[in-house]
């Protein structure tokens, strides 16, 4: 029997790389992105492309249906879709922070939703979030994204012991440093909400924070993180969560040890370095 896995935000990184890893694993892969032009390599290697948009209900329910008449079967949810928007709280409109729950938490709670029936079926399946070390700590113009992922951990959570009875596992991803569009994309937000306004000074600084992250927390490729996702999705009994890639281990023990306000202290001595060496 032929394992089933639907992978989000397939067009590249994390998600691109966990197809690639799953396919040749022996699954049958549903590789979901807005992006169809984009995943045309991936076709050529096995992967079966679905267009799919996490923040349209159309697109998610298409999607499900499409992979249960083709196979019966659905055995990995890899909710891999995301982005990061910054910027200022003040500054962000809300048309933005709510488009960023959209694809960040509800379209993720969405899925699963779909999923579910056909995995308690077959009393069988795996889910898998991927979240972010952001999900356990913030930094200053993070507002929105951090709240997206501080609740895909608390949602995560409570999810596992719903399906626990059903047999079906819950596990969350917590990327560090990792070479992805993601980056850039919350620097252009940052700069875009908040590079000239009353935050100015501190948000072009934490422009040069990212950007030095990108570059000096030793990154790692989105292949590291894709073959966690795969062992998790292949193990019996697979741990509740993973931290991995750049800093991750180091940075979650670091808040583990530290107050808020010592924590909050370090994140802007970080900040004030990276302003100072690319001044």
């Amino acid at each position: 029997m032929t394992k089933v896995a639907l992978i989000t935000g397939a067009s590249s990184g994390i998600g691109e790389q966990t197809v690639k890893g799953l396919l040749e694993a022996g699954y049958a892969v549903y590789a979901g992105a807005r992006r169809i032009d984009r995943m045309q390599a991936l076709a050529g290697l096995g992967a079966r492309l679905v267009n799919l948009d996490v923040s349209d209900e159309v697109s998610m329910s298409a999607a499900v249906e499409r992979i249960v008449d083709e196979t019966g079967r659905i055995d990995v949810l890899v909710n891999n879709a995301g982005y990061g928007s910054y910027g200022a709280l003040e500054d962000v409109p809300q048309e933005e922070a709510r488009r960023q729950f959209e694809v960040n938490l509800f379209g993720l709670a969405r899925l699963i939703q779909l999923a579910l029936p056909t995995m308690r079926a077959q009393r069988a399946g795996t889910i898998v979030n991927v979240s972010s070390i952001g999900g356990v700590f913030g930094e200053p113009f993070g507002s929105w994204y951090h709240a997206t992922k501080f609740a895909v951990e608390g949602l995560s959570d409570s999810l596992r012991m719903e399906l626990h009875p059903f047999g079906i596992h819950v596990v969350v991803i917590q990327p560090g440093a990792i070479t992805t569009e993601w980056n850039k994309i919350a620097r252009e937000g940052l700069f875009k909400y908040s590079g000239n306004g009353a935050y100015r000074e501190s948000a072009r600084a934490h422009v040069k924070f990212l950007a030095d992250a990108d570059r000096g927390l030793m990154p790692s490729p989105p292949s590291v993180v894709a073959k966690v996702i795969v062992e998790a999705v292949q193990a019996r009994r697979p741990r509740t969560r993973y931290a991995v890639g750049g800093g991750a281990k180091a940075l979650l023990f670091m808040r583990s040890l530290l107050s808020d306000r010592a924590f909050d202290a370090i994140m802007r001595k970080f900040e004030r370095l990276a302003n100072k060496a690319t001044a």
